[in-house]
């Protein structure tokens, strides 16, 4: 099932941040917006791979007007 998750985007020195509001773990950066787009979802998948081995419980996504991008709802 797919979950859609709310990304903060911060613009920082060295580029852009990006965060997962409901999932404060799975953070990144990029040089470009677009880069930090990529990277997040890559850090997303990588997160749900690791819960999914742990067995914990994946967050759930938001509750947000849906502008998704592949799973990754961009602010």
């Amino acid at each position: 099932m797919l979950k859609n998750y709310t990304a903060k985007h911060t613009k920082i020195e060295s580029g852009y941040m990006g965060q997962l509001v409901e999932w404060p773990e799975v953070i990144t950066e990029g040089k470009s917006l677009e880069e930090c787009r990529e990277m997040l979802k890559d850090a997303l998948r990588e997160m749900i791979l690791a819960y999914r081995q742990q067995e914990k419980e994946i967050p759930v996504g938001g509750t947000y007007r849906t502008i998704a991008h592949r799973g990754i709802k961009c602010l």
